[in-house]
């Protein structure tokens, strides 16, 4: 696979696997920006970078695998809801971006709710979740959950012991309903060290296209790493049900957690492949009558590259 810039004589499909492949190396690259102020610290131990060859070649052919997913999704009318948890700067996001990237946004969505309103606060708990579960043929990506109450709710006293005890009473029920309803739930946890969680909000806090991704929760979870700690433990150990069960990805290596879920995701649902009739492109209608109007050239936007 080449990273070289396409010739101008190239086929069409072999241009348009170029611009597949830039569109996942824009992203690559500006990961893998390091700001100025950053550039002389010490970064935690990692392991060996995985070789670009083998990541890309694997995460093309996982994506692929992605979309086949969806089709049979769509075909059996299943309903798949993803929660994804876990330590903040963690890599959630760019798993679930590498996920949907190449799937139909009307079939696989992604649900990242905001802090509950007042009006919300006064409801079941539950209840601000449940418009967003799947219908059949949809799979539903939780970018955190029902599970805020016994993380963040939780450590920063959002929420009380009475009703954090509910919840456990509450969500192994909740989810055995959702189970018994036909709708297929994976939990995943994502974990990193407390170094690389510094080093991460360090990059935040240095590069003005990332500050966004640091809010006033993000830094709280630094002081108090050790509460998010203990309510973690707990909340594994109480919600871990044989109906949904916990799976824990290793986050440190950004590029080895997303294949390893992508891949993992996959094994959880026993997906085939769909027939499809064979598409015919047909022939445009022409009207020998129509003229293409000429349109002012104040409406095209300029050619500037």
């Amino acid at each position: 696979m080449s990273l070289d810039k396409p010739n101008t004589n190239d086929s069409w499909s072999k241009t348009e696997f170029q611009d597949y492949l830039d569109e996942e190396l824009e992203q690559e690259m500006y990961d893998s920006h390091i700001p100025d102020e950053l550039r002389n610290l010490d970064r935690p131990h990692k392991t060996d970078p995985i070789d670009r060859h083998i990541y890309f070649n694997e995460l093309f052919r996982l994506q692929a695998e992605l979309v086949k997913l969806q089709e049979w999704v769509i075909e059996t009318k299943s309903k798949v809801v993803i929660i994804f948890e876990g330590r903040d700067a963690a890599g959630k996001g760019g798993v679930i971006k590498r996920i949907t990237q190449r799937l139909n946004p009307r079939v696989c969505r992604v649900v990242a709710l905001p802090a509950p309103n007042d009006r919300e606060t006064s409801q079941w708990y539950f209840q601000r979740f449940v418009p967003h579960l799947p219908a059949g043929g949809e799979i539903v990506l939780f970018d955190r959950s029902w599970y805020n109450r016994a993380g963040v709710e939780r450590v920063m006293e959002f929420a009380d012991d009475n009703q954090v005890d509910q919840f456990f009473h509450d969500v192994p029920e909740f989810e055995r309903m959702l189970d018994r309803s036909g709708i297929k739930l994976i939990k995943y946890w994502f974990s990193i060290t407390d170094e690389e969680q510094q080093y991460r909000f360090l990059t935040r806090i240095h590069d003005p296209m990332k500050q966004w991704k640091l809010s006033p929760m993000d830094l709280q979870s630094r002081i108090r790493w050790e509460d998010y700690t203990v309510a973690k433990e707990e909340m594994l150990q109480r919600t871990n049900i044989p109906e949904a069960p916990w799976f824990i990805v290793e986050g440190n290596d950004k590029k080895r957690a997303r294949l390893n879920c992508m891949d993992h995701l996959l094994a959880q649902i026993p997906y085939g492949d769909v027939p499809h009739d064979t598409i015919t492109l047909p022939e445009r209608v022409s009207n020998p009558d129509y003229e293409r109007a000429v349109l002012p050239t104040d409406l095209y936007v300029p050619k500037k590259y």
